[in-house]
């Protein structure tokens, strides 16, 4: 049995009709997994479980819409998952907002609550939904997509990365709080990626410039090369790791 396989195992991934959550999703699927698809829209959603029976059949998939700023909706998402596939074995918190893109000095309480509230809180909301199925079967991997600029400091996007600090002191703690019951709690950081949602720092070229010159790869990611952390931290590969922050950025930490 390969180190990486997940089949029989319901994954469950925000954000996953685009980006980094898409590329997730793919490569969960293409492992065995059975794969909830979920952002607000339906029609993204259901093109992505499209995507992903044709690449491995009927029944792999389900597009389940869901808003991570309404507690309800992500109620909603977790028994609908239930219902339809099993208990989730497997959360992925990847979807997340950045309303604000500026100085941290100049945003506003809505703006700054907004971010905090779906990058953070909804993150929290969703492990508390999962965790007790999970601790009772005494097996399940949670993985939260944070940022590599939980680390350093912006003049941009300062807010967000204050969010995705936050986001590794969740793992952590729910690292220790359920790692007894052999269920692991881990962050990605990935750097500057070709999404939509990076699309303001990539397309300066003045921030791809920096990014790529500081990092010993020479360029930014794409999103599937997310997908493999994402695979390794939630399959028997990632048994033993828990609590802790995966940086997948091209190198630039270490450059610098």
């Amino acid at each position: 049995m390969s180190l990486f396989d997940l089949t029989g195992k319901v994954a469950l991934v925000t954000g996953s009709s685009r980006g980094i959550g898409r590329a997730i999703a793919l490569r969960m699927a293409e492992h065995g997994a059975r794969v909830v698809i979920s952002s607000r829209k339906r029609e993204a959603c259901e093109a992505v479980v499209a995507e992903i029976e044709a690449a491995h059949g009927a029944g792999r998939a389900v597009a389940i819409p869901a808003s991570i700023s309404v507690k309800a909706e992500l109620e909603h998402l977790v028994a609908e998952t239930e219902t339809q596939l099993g208990p989730v074995d497997v959360l992925v918190c990847n979807a997340a907002s950045n309303p604000y893109y500026g100085p941290l000095a100049g945003i506003s309480d809505a703006q700054f609550r907004k971010i905090l509230e779906n990058n953070v809180l909804s993150n929290h909301w969703l492990i508390q939904m999962v965790a007790p199925g999970m601790v009772a079967r005494r097996d399940g991997a949670i993985v939260i997509v944070s940022s590599i600029g939980a680390l350093k400091g912006s003049p941009v996007i300062g807010a967000y990365n204050v969010s995705k600090a936050a986001d590794l002191q969740l793992a952590r703690n729910y690292a220790v709080e359920y790692g007894p019951a052999n269920v692991r709690v881990n962050c990605l950081c990935p750097g500057l990626i070709r999404t939509d949602f990076a699309r303001a720092l990539w397309e300066d070229p003045a921030m791809l410039a920096a990014t790529t010159d500081a990092a010993p790869l020479r360029r930014i990611g794409e999103p599937d090369e997310i997908a493999g952390a994402a695979v390794f931290l939630a399959s028997a590969a990632g048994r033993f790791v828990t609590g802790q922050a995966l940086v997948i950025d091209g190198g630039v930490t270490i450059a610098r």
